[in-house]
């Protein structure tokens, strides 16, 4: 399909569309009422009528085309208005409305749990432009994969070009969002695909005489040189020619991808074949897509084609041309051809734009985000980022903050009031973490890291099923990092608020004791805690930072600034006489 329309003002062109459909609606039904009177006086009177019957339903199937071509005109619009009012959604961190993916929560995963990568207001709703179920699935795997520096640079000047080519990306997202709408497994497709050859060479016998004696005993009956008996029996005889090719076309029928879903692909396909890539990774993409001597778009088409004549061969007027000139021999024909050529295409083909939807849904991210910080990976086990901001809050009411974990230190801990910012920190890092790692730009002015595997440990909660505390859901993930942090792993972890299920005297022992094991290991992090003492206490490779708070008039004030050194004060006191708790 190609674009030959503005897209500068889609709702003009949307109502002028509409205008269109409706005037071509009334034109088709008056023109089938006259094929209609064409048929009952022409076999009634005067049989020369029946002559116009051709003519007229050539035109009927113009029609027709061009009412499915504006069809498709006017959906692709309503999905392009649709894009960019989520664009603006998404801008404004209005999220709701969004696919959550709520099915890749995953809590045993090593980090995606506690990020908010899916779920109610979560990173997967921003960044997913996905329209496919195979690309959905994709994209939230991309989202949890673990870190690879070399993969994320090499995708990452791959977003970066795709980023600028704006057109594409309104254009690929729209096309799935206006066909691939009820889509079909393919399964059955690809099977189809891999059975025999159902065209026999006996076949070649009716597909010449069907048409060449149903044209002359048509013309025949018309001129009233034979009795129309002739034309019953001709009609009888199709029934039994047919039926020896029903049965492989009905299998094709039930077996073929929705219209949608090869519109889709012939659209993407266009689309990628009349682009030019520099960067090496997308030129890798798309050549699938367009070989020297093989076009996926024509393939595609011609299978859009073939598609639409073998499930819509229940329509009056295809029945009527072929009991009168045996099309299905010729629809069989062309699709065992389309077979034998494309089979070892197809489904790579399907692969591949899989693919494009994950690097268009990052691309579009990063062209909404206009994001340009490019991550400086290093060799070296460090950290370092400046004023890096958390991706689901808008910046406007996001406070940056600056952070170093060099070489020499190996684990930050993190003190400071409720509600301070310690979590959302921490989280911030984890997410920008996620982000890099899928070759985008952080929320960062400056990002310079080592290639760590990222674990985390901040929503542990019980389970009554599994009759686990939620203490001993830490604990599980504690170890879970532990095993990882043995084998030598460069893990960088977050740990929120740390043994936190059991009391004073034992959280301060036992948070000693994993520190100096942590320390000990090629691991890094950050542990956030509330008990200061483990700030007094002269731990290897431990350096504090801390959030503050002030009590103004009776309100606590907040910064949200990361500061070096132990928190000073903490505010959980007046927090409960806000509360209405009353201290004697």
């Amino acid at each position: 399909m190609q674009i030959d329309f503005n897209l500068d003002h889609p709702e003009k062109e949307l109502s002028l569309t509409g205008k269109k459909i409706a005037g071509l609606s009334i034109s088709r039904l008056v023109l089938f009422f006259a094929l209609l009177a064409v048929v009952i006086v022409g076999l009634s009177e005067m049989r020369w009528l029946l002559f116009l019957f051709f003519p007229m339903s050539i035109l009927f199937v113009y029609l027709i085309k061009r009412f499915n071509t504006l069809k498709d005109r006017q959906a692709f619009l309503k999905a392009v208005i649709q894009i960019k009012e989520d664009e603006n959604l998404r801008k404004s961190r209005k999220l709701a409305s969004f696919d959550q993916g709520q099915e890749f929560i995953d809590k045993k995963h090593p980090f995606s749990n506690d990020l908010d990568l899916f779920g109610e207001h979560s990173l997967f709703q921003l960044l997913n432009h996905t329209v496919s179920k195979e690309g959905r699935l994709r994209l939230a795997n991309e989202m949890k994969t673990l870190v690879s520096a070399a993969v994320a640079e090499k995708r990452f000047d791959a977003i970066k070009e795709l980023s600028i080519k704006s057109d594409f990306l309104l254009h690929f997202e729209a096309f799935g969002k206006a066909f691939l709408k009820d889509e079909k497994p393919k399964i059955a497709f690809y099977d189809w695909i891999k059975t025999g050859n159902q065209w026999k060479k006996g076949y070649y016998l009716p597909l010449i005489l069907g048409p060449m004696a149903g044209l002359f005993i048509l013309s025949a009956v018309l001129f009233g040189l034979i009795s129309p008996v002739f034309l019953s029996v001709w009609l009888l005889i199709s029934l039994i020619a047919l039926s020896l090719v029903f049965k492989p076309l009905i299998a094709a029928a039930n077996a073929m991808p929705n219209e949608g879903d090869v519109k889709t692909f012939t659209a993407w396909a266009i689309l990628m074949e009349n682009l030019s890539f520099e960067d090496p990774y997308l030129v890798k993409l798309q050549q699938p897509i367009f070989e020297k001597n093989f076009r996926a778009s024509v393939s595609l088409r011609s299978l859009e084609q073939q598609s639409f004549a073998v499930q819509n061969r229940a329509n009056l007027v295809y029945m009527i041309f072929n009991f009168l000139f045996w099309v299905d021999y010729i629809v069989l024909l062309r699709l065992e051809k389309w077979k034998i050529q494309n089979e070892s295409h197809i489904h790579l083909w399907q692969q591949c734009f899989d693919e494009w939807q994950v690097m268009v849904s990052l691309a579009a991210f990063e062209k909404e985000e206009k994001n340009t910080t490019a991550v400086q990976w290093v060799k070296e086990p460090t950290l370092k980022v400046k004023a890096i901001r958390h991706p689901l809050i808008l910046p406007d009411s996001c406070v940056p903050n600056d952070f170093n974990l060099p070489i020499e230190d190996k684990i930050v801990l993190l003190t400071g009031s409720n509600m301070s910012g310690k979590t959302t920190f921490m989280r911030t890092v984890g997410t920008n973490m996620v982000l890099v790692n899928l070759g985008l730009s952080p929320f960062a002015e400056e990002y310079i890291s080592g290639d760590f595997q990222l674990f985390t440990s901040m929503r542990n909660t019980d389970n009554l099923g599994e009759s686990v505390s939620s203490f001993y859901a830490e604990l599980a993930r504690i170890k879970g990092l532990l095993d990882q942090a043995e084998q030598d792993k460069p893990m960088f972890f977050l740990l929120d608020e740390i043994l936190k299920g059991t009391n004073t005297t034992d959280r301060v022992m036992g948070s000693e004791a994993l520190i100096r094991q942590l320390s000990a290991s090629q691991s890094k992090g950050i542990i956030s805690t509330h008990d200061i003492e483990l700030a007094d206490r002269s731990l290897p490779g431990v350096v504090n930072y801390s959030f503050h708070s002030d009590i103004k008039d009776d309100k606590i004030l907040f910064d949200y600034t990361l500061k070096k050194g132990p928190c000073p004060s903490f505010n959980a006191h007046k927090l409960m006489e806000l509360m209405g708790i009353k201290f004697l």
